[in-house]
């Protein structure tokens, strides 16, 4: 499962869900993309589900890329605990998603195996997606 191998500090502060994404919202490596169309976290276990689902259905050919990373600690208070007495322990590793963000990308399938791939990784997610292609220079 994906995880940061060190951090600075170890919890984070929520921060804000706010806007569109600014980086990482274009096809930069592969030829088809996976994208979402809403702000949600998104965790690692999630993100492992969608990339074993995709290399499954492609039976291993072509090329995956994931272009997220979970590096910002979820926490969470035990059960039955009252309020107060700090921040709770971390609990997992999530990333921020916002609408635009590419999240995983393809390349070397068929655009057919391609979508139905993408559709399958965007049923483990809990977001809306949506699948994207690049538009190569002179096609359209």
């Amino acid at each position: 499962m994906l995880a940061p191998k060190r951090m600075k500090f170890r919890k984070k502060q929520r921060g804000h869900f706010r806007g569109v994404a600014t980086t990482c919202n274009t096809i930069a490596f592969g030829e088809f993309a996976l994208a979402s169309t809403e702000t949600l976290w998104v965790n690692a276990r999630q993100i492992e589900a969608a990339r074993i689902a995709m290399t499954r259905h492609i039976k291993r050919g072509g090329k995956v890329w994931i272009r997220v990373f979970p590096d910002m600690p979820y926490t969470k208070k035990p059960a039955e605990t009252r309020m107060g007495k700090g921040k709770g322990n971390v609990e997992g590793w999530v990333t921020l998603v916002k609408p635009g963000t590419v999240m995983f990308e393809m390349a070397g399938v068929s655009l057919e195996l391609a979508t139905e791939a993408m559709a399958l990784a965007g049923a483990k997610l809990p977001i809306n997606t949506k699948f994207i292609q690049r538009r190569e220079l002179g096609q359209s």
